[in-house]
């Protein structure tokens, strides 16, 4: 991602994920409300920890965890837990090359309610110690590959892509490759995040997505023409709609 704040850099070329974020954030609280177990949370640990994945370095980061941070107080003042509510610290996740500098001088609000740390790597592995994460959030961040696949770049490969970098007019090959790389990709993430969370925690993820049946051209199409209030929630999502999905942490291995 460019970092600063010139006219080409991600904190002015991210208005798109910051409506998808604006457009599910209901959802996102209902979920909250309805799945974190701040019962379970309450008695054992202070503070809270809230770690959002592959942050970036624009205001679009700080919108969805202070979200997060205020829909966790409400439900403790509404659970009889007022004089509970913890403190907060939010660790902003981001490949070691982010712009962490514009984050944190520029992005960063000068007055918050919460603690904040920068954890430089990447989250397809692990990141945070066994048990120490409440809240994981990522959004628009899990379609992004640990890497390019070995047989894409390999001449004598049937699935070398002769040097481009989409597929979306490639050979089924190619597209099993890319597939195939991120199914590797998601099952390391969520792997990691298994022994990082802690039992009753809540992850949210906001990611692309396409229907089952979608073929390869018509995703690159909607994707150029769909406006971005069609986003769905789940279930009956079209080619390059957004999809929220909640992982409730206890229930989930």
């Amino acid at each position: 991602m460019n970092g600063g704040n010139g006219t080409y850099s991600y904190s002015k070329n991210s208005s798109i994920q910051r409506e998808a974020s604006i457009i599910v954030e209901a959802l996102i609280n209902e979920v909250i409300a309805e799945k974190l177990d701040i019962e379970n949370i309450s008695s054992t640990s202070n503070p809270i920890r809230i770690a959002d994945l592959g942050c970036a370095s624009g205001t679009n980061t700080i919108f969805a965890t202070q979200n997060i941070i205020e829909v966790v107080e409400k439900l403790y003042r509404s659970k009889g837990f007022e004089s509970k509510i913890p403190e907060f610290q939010v660790l902003f996740n981001d490949l070691p090359t982010n712009d962490f500098n514009t984050l944190f001088t520029s992005s960063l609000p000068s007055e918050n309610n919460y603690f904040v740390a920068a954890v430089p790597g990447s989250f397809h592995g692990r990141l945070f110690p066994e048990a120490s994460l409440h809240i994981v959030h990522c959004s628009f961040g899990l379609h992004w590959l640990s890497k390019v696949p070995e047989e894409i770049l390999n001449k004598d490969s049937p699935a070398w892509n002769k040097g481009k970098i989409y597929y979306t007019s490639a050979s089924d090959e190619v597209a099993n490759a890319y597939a195939s790389q991120f199914d590797r990709d998601v099952d390391n993430f969520l792997n990691a995040r298994a022994m990082e969370m802690v039992s009753g925690g809540l992850m949210l993820l906001l990611t692309t997505a396409a229907a089952d049946g979608v073929s390869r051209s018509e995703m690159s199409q909607a994707a150029a023409v769909m406006p971005v209030d069609t986003m769905a929630s789940g279930a009956g999502a079209g080619a390059g709609a957004a999809v929220v999905v909640v992982l409730p942490f206890g229930t989930w291995t």
